[in-house]
């Protein structure tokens, strides 16, 4: 889904140099990681292999090439990525057709952020058709674009996700905020250039320069956004 990009209106940059809002989706936005997880463990025990707990820390996160790939190595597994791919999706929308939860504070943030006009955008290392589905209960109308793993030639955590995302908004990285819940997308974010704010999910991230670690989307806001830019001025 991509639609009309907002102009930067001075609601936007009032009080604050931040010029665009770019979010993950997946144990972000909603609470699914542990969905995909838990497709992977029925998948291959279809396949008659049973999954280490320890190789969900691995491959959270994504991209499914990268997660898919390592699966299939670790346990010797008779099947190609591209038909694990397509077995991994089909589990993961049946999944997310049944029920499909919000993280908390999710709801309130992008209502937030649509109020005041703030460029928005979901940048999410799953494919097109599993954003396409996620996008109607988060609502369309939350987010300027979105770009998908299967859209780019090199998804997280290589920044390009998240630079395309910026010009797609006109906004420089370096006055964009992310909000990323895996190491491997506040990799890409920072490799971006942009302000990143970690929200763990799976795994815990540590705090580093150009990083906020909190522990809930409930602690962010529009004012929490604009004062990690503000920081940088």
């Amino acid at each position: 889904m991509t639609s009309t990009v907002p102009a930067l209106g001075t609601r936007t940059a009032e009080g604050s140099a931040l010029q665009a809002v770019l979010l993950d989706m997946d144990g972000t936005l909603v609470d699914t990681e542990g969905f995909w997880w838990d497709v992977e463990v029925e998948v291959f025990a279809t396949l008659g292999h049973t999954l280490d707990e320890t190789w969900r820390h691995v491959v959270v996160g994504g991209p499914m090439t990268r997660s898919a790939g390592f699966l299939i190595e670790a346990t010797g597994a008779d099947i190609t990525l591209a038909e694990l791919t397509v077995l991994l999706n089909e589990g993961f929308e049946d999944r997310i057709g049944h029920a499909l939860p919000l993280m908390p504070g999710a709801a309130r943030l992008l209502a937030e952020l649509h109020e005041y006009e703030i460029p928005t955008a979901l940048v999410s290392a799953s494919h097109r058709r599993i954003i396409d589905r996620v996008l109607t209960v988060l609502g369309p109308h939350h987010f300027a674009l979105s770009i998908a793993g299967d859209e780019v030639s090199r998804t997280k955590p290589f920044p390009d996700p998240y630079l395309l995302a910026a010009a797609g908004l006109g906004a420089d990285p370096a006055r964009c905020a992310v909000i990323e819940d895996t190491s491997t997308g506040v990799a890409a974010a920072e490799a971006a250039g942009c302000r990143v704010v970690a929200v763990p999910s799976v795994a815990p991230i540590g705090p580093a320069e150009g990083r906020t670690v909190v522990s809930s989307l409930e602690e962010v806001d529009l004012a929490f956004l604009r004062g990690l830019i503000t920081q940088m001025s």
